[in-house]
């Protein structure tokens, strides 16, 4: 009888690995011809990668007849191999046909031949048998004890490991990965606090137990062909393992251990005598004993970051020596993955804090004016964004409705961002008209860089009048709702985006009528890969207008709500581009709630506003704050004519609150201060501080407007 090896390096299921003969396919024994010796066999060696070559032939002893030539064939099936599938002999053999020489050896077969008298070795490798190892001849290897099996088992559970992004998903998909198939249970302990990067950690070192798992058979998945092992049904006492909170005193058998690095079998000396610090007083003897637990460090880029402790129950094979370098694997990987997680996740947060911090942190509440926001970054992965928005009061009481777009969507354009907010804020403030806003915004772009480019549209809404005044740079056009449920696009010249420089931008003043809703974005809510501008602005004109219908013509919807169905119209694929949403109602202030006069810069001044403003709070039924706004409107009116040149503005404004203002041509901005005892004057504003709700003052390119505000009675 012949004997040949195979040309795979992978030793079949039931062989012992140590073999150096490698895996041996095993035809049946032939009784000896005539009585005599049974053959000698005569290995052929064959290289991996090679073409078998035919067998040499067998001289059997006491028989001149030369024994039958057999030839290793395809190794994938047993036809191939030469045997019929229930092995009853060579006669039962069919020739193979000759393979072309390949580069390399064929895969492995998923099923071994079964030799004559293997049941019991088939019998073996079924069930939980195969997995646990109980059941098994000393000696006899279970998958896990398989070279090739732990291969496969690290790559899987280094893959599931390598899935996670954040700290959590990491630590259990270590814990996922190894239970069951490694250990019946885990315990992940982690520093606290995680050190960030090069932060030199202050303090002692605390380790907290992250978690610990011990998954159902029910809640486990087969991944990459690892085999589950099944766990008990009743719990033992490594369900009650671990303490929340553990310090590791320096120099204790603990903080040698984890200064070592290397995972260490629990039944060492060193192992041993840290288990108390690690579990708490009394818990080591709930740890198997013999080599059923692995203490093994979790060491980051830099230093110790926590400790994992692998366990089996005692039902169950010990680990051998070779699972050591399978937990320092594993203990390796999760850790570089925990630093990594950690990483990003202070990079995520400044990311955010900065977004934040660039956007309004709320909305102010304009008089005449109601206003609703959404921002929606690129990515959850990637929450920065150069599109902003703001709504700036403005004096009196109008405000300005701003929204705009960085090119990108990184840190650098988010950036950028910031810094135009803030020179709009700042412009705003100065009262210039919307095309000189638009204009300072194009230079500053440019003193940024050549490639800072941005689009934005700078509106300001009177409350007064009805009438809003708009500028564009290259940003997508405004979409009005009215009343009645009509939406329309606003025509405003597109203009040019900021920072191309040496173009002008043009103003458009359009009616505003109350109950009327102005939607501002940014492209993204309207452009994508599916889809160009102009489809996505009349698609979103077409949801406005079927919104409104659900309201009725007589109520406007809601502006949350509307804000929340203009986002429904994005489609899966739609969100190429973050996306920045304003939306602002306007209510007006009606007519009748207005009271506008001009007074000369006159000593008889004082005295005429306060007949005036006598006049209109009798007229409106609020003649309990006649008092306080006489005397308010007297101190405020006795500055402005001290020292403006021509008329001086006094307007009173009803809404929730009662508003005065007052304006001259004097842009120097008064200021509050504290008059000594001997001084006659300087103490107007300090009864204006005192008996406003709020007061203000705004500088306008003409001057300045000076304001109050008491509550209505």
């Amino acid at each position: 009888m012949t004997e040949h090896p195979t040309s795979f390096e992978r030793p079949q299921a039931g062989v012992d690995p140590t073999d150096p003969r490698g895996a041996l396919l095993r035809s049946p024994a032939q009784p000896p011809a005539h009585g005599g010796e049974a053959p000698t066999a005569l290995p052929v060696q064959v290289r991996s990668g090679d073409s078998a070559p035919e067998a040499a032939p067998v001289v059997q002893a006491g028989n001149s007849t030369t024994g039958k030539t057999g030839k290793t064939g395809k190794t994938g099936n047993n036809k191939d191999m030469g045997m019929n599938p229930a092995g009853t002999g060579p006669e039962h053999s069919q020739p193979a046909a000759a393979e072309p020489d390949t580069h390399r050896p064929r895969p492995f077969p998923e099923g071994v031949p079964v030799q004559p008298g293997g049941e019991d070795e088939r019998l073996s490798q079924r069930g939980d048998e195969r997995r646990t190892g109980q059941g098994l001849p000393p000696g006899r290897p279970t998958p896990m004890r398989r070279d090739g099996d732990r291969l496969r088992f690290v790559g899987a559970a280094t893959r599931r490991i390598a899935r996670g992004i954040d700290l959590d998903e990491i630590v259990m998909g270590l814990c996922r990965a190894t239970v069951p198939t490694f250990s019946d249970a885990i315990l992940v302990y982690l520093r606290d606090p995680l050190p960030v990067g090069d932060e030199r950690p202050t303090g002692p070192l605390v380790l907290r137990l992250r978690r610990s798992d011990r998954i159902p058979q029910q809640e486990r998945d087969l991944e990459d062909g690892i085999l589950p092992v099944p766990v008990p049904e009743n719990p033992t006492e490594l369900d009650a393992l671990g303490t929340e909170l553990c310090e590791v005193q320096p120099g204790s058998a603990l903080a040698e251990v984890l200064r070592g690095v290397r995972p260490v079998f629990t039944d060492t000396p060193a192992a041993h005598a840290a288990l108390p610090e690690l579990l708490g007083e009394g818990c080591e003897f709930a740890v198997p004993s013999g080599r059923r637990a692995i203490l093994a460090p979790l060491r980051g880029r830099r230093r110790v970051i926590g400790a994992a402790l692998f366990l089996r129950r005692p039902d169950r094979i010990p680990f051998d020596p070779d699972d050591l370098l399978v937990a320092a694997q594993l203990a390796t990987h999760s850790a570089l993955g925990i630093d990594k997680a950690v990483l990003y996740g202070r990079e995520a947060y400044i990311a955010d804090e900065l977004q934040r911090t660039m956007l309004p942190e709320t909305l102010p509440r304009p008089t005449g004016v109601r206003l609703a926001s959404r921002y929606l970054p690129a990515a959850e992965t990637a929450r920065v964004g150069g599109d902003w928005y703001d709504a700036i009061p403005l004096p009196g009481s109008r405000v300005a409705l701003v929204v705009g777009d960085v090119m990108g969507h990184s840190m650098t354009s988010a950036a950028i961002m910031g810094q135009l907010r803030t020179t709009a804020q700042t412009l705003a403030g100065l009262d210039l008209p919307p095309q000189e806003v638009l204009h300072h915004l194009d230079e500053q772009a440019q003193r940024l860089g050549t490639d800072r480019m941005a689009t934005c549209l700078y509106a300001v809404y009177d409350p007064v009048s009805h009438r809003i005044t708009i500028a564009n740079a290259g940003h997508p056009p405004p979409v009005l709702l009215h009343l009645g449920g009509r939406a329309e696009v606003l025509r405003v010249p597109p203009g040019a985006p900021i920072g191309v420089g040496g173009v002008d931008f043009e103003a458009v003043e359009l009616d505003a009528p109350a109950g009327a809703t102005l939607l501002l974005y940014t492209d993204g809510l309207v452009e994508s890969r599916l889809r160009d501008v102009w489809t996505g602005i009349e698609q979103l004109r077409e949801k406005l207008a079927a919104t409104a219908q659900l309201t009725g013509p007589d109520h406007p919807p809601p502006l949350e709500a509307l804000c929340d169905e203009v986002l429904d119209m994005l489609g899966p694929g739609d969100r190429d581009d973050d996306i920045a949403l304003l939306a602002a109602r306007f209510d007006g202030i009606a007519p009748s709630d207005v009271a506008y006069w001009f007074l000369e810069p006159e000593d008889a001044a004082p005295g005429r506003a306060r007949r005036l403003a006598r006049r209109a709070l009798s007229r409106w039924g609020m003649e309990d704050l006649t008092d306080s706004v006489e005397l308010l409107v007297s101190e405020v009116v006795t500055n402005a004519v001290r020292y403006a040149t021509r008329p001086v503005t006094l307007r009173l404004l009803r809404t929730d609150v009662l508003r005065c203002e007052v304006g001259d041509d004097v842009p120097q901005l008064p200021r509050l201060r504290q008059a000594r005892a001997t001084d006659e004057g300087g103490r107007g504003l300090y009864l204006v501080n005192r008996l406003a709700r709020r007061w203000g003052a705004t500088r306008l390119s003409t001057g300045k407007v000076v304001w109050f505000e008491l509550n209505r009675g």
